[in-house]
């Protein structure tokens, strides 16, 4: 798959909720409204989709939500897309990974492990259990690291994704990567971007990585690494710790140029950018009886359609999002 802009489309982006069972100051608001359960599309129906792009070329697929690990049966959808992995007929995904807040990874790690996942993105904005509870609402940190330190036994890999928030956790950010260093988990870091009603005015949040990482460097050696996830992170080693740090830059550098991700939400609707309102319906195309190949022209002309980027700005104070919609629908 080609874009108009002569970019191929390998990455997949799949929410399976736009649920979650936390309310992050930066994502939700507290008193959210989410989809009725009957919107959704089914497991079997999101495989089919999944399949489909596997045949046309997306060689990872990352499980998002919302919280992907509250969906009832999810573990489904990990056992199927994780036997598409390999290098057999229909196997061509070569990486099947899940972001998610943690709550829920204790009870699924192994379970995620036997299905093929071998990498965990774990959201985490801070390691004091007060400020924890107030960022998230009212979750509860020691539950977030009981996920962790069980994945970890399991055997998966873990990135620990942080959105940098100017006077919340701007300070502590030193202290994420040191903890980050001792565990051996590479640490992402993530400008918060204008999406979703949050009932607070973002300017207060935004907090420019390029001012973070000029303060880390007084304090770290870090070294540009070639190290790629697929994603736009441009990742830094780290000299002291033999761990990485990435940086996420959507908003101080824009990362369009190098797109090679869409995303496909819980309701079957494809988003060709993060940061546009244009947006494909799979529902109608796979409930209207649609065959592989007219499933597939329709992903093909989709993909057609896919911009050149977004249009994100955070500059005026309490200027409405650039994008109505939350995150958690879109799919992290």
């Amino acid at each position: 798959m080609i874009d108009p802009f002569g970019r191929a489309i390998t990455y997949l982006r799949l929410s399976v909720t736009d649920r979650c069972d936390l309310r992050c100051v930066y994502c939700m608001s507290e008193e959210m409204t989410f989809l009725p359960r009957a919107d959704l599309l089914t497991l079997e129906e999101l495989d089919r989709l999944c399949a489909a792009f596997i045949r046309l070329g997306v060689v990872k697929i990352r499980v998002t939500g919302g919280e992907p690990l509250v969906r009832h049966g999810v573990m489904k959808l990990f056992r199927s897309l994780g036997d598409r992995l390999g290098n057999g007929p229909g196997q061509g995904l070569k990486e099947l990974t899940v972001t998610t807040n943690a709550t829920q990874l204790a009870r699924h790690a192994e379970a995620l492990f036997a299905a093929g996942v071998r990498r965990v993105n774990v959201s985490l904005d801070t390691l004091v259990p007060e400020k924890f509870t107030r960022i998230t609402r009212f979750g509860r940190l020691d539950r977030v690291l009981d996920g962790i330190f069980t994945a970890k036994a399991a055997g998966l890999a873990i990135k620990v994704n942080t959105v940098a928030l100017r006077d919340i956790n701007a300070e502590e950010i030193d202290t994420l990567l040191s903890w980050c260093g001792e565990y051996g988990f590479d640490l992402c870091l993530i400008e918060t971007m204008p999406m979703g009603d949050v009932m607070g005015d973002r300017t207060n949040q935004y907090l420019p990585l390029s001012l973070v990482q000029s303060r880390l460097a007084a304090n770290w050696t870090l070294t540009e690494s070639a190290y790629r996830t697929g994603g736009p992170a441009r990742y830094f080693d780290v000299a002291e710790t033999g761990t990485r740090i990435g940086f996420i830059t959507p908003m101080t550098h824009n990362f369009c140029e190098g797109c090679n991700r869409v995303r496909l939400t819980c309701t079957g609707k494809l988003y060709l950018c993060l940061g546009q309102n244009d947006d494909a319906d799979f529902r109608e195309v796979l409930r209207s009886g649609a065959s592989d190949e007219e499933l597939e022209q329709a992903i093909h002309a989709a993909i057609a359609r896919k911009p050149k980027g977004h249009d994100f700005v955070i500059d005026r104070p309490n200027a409405p999002p650039a994008v109505h919609r939350h995150m958690s629908v879109t799919g992290g």
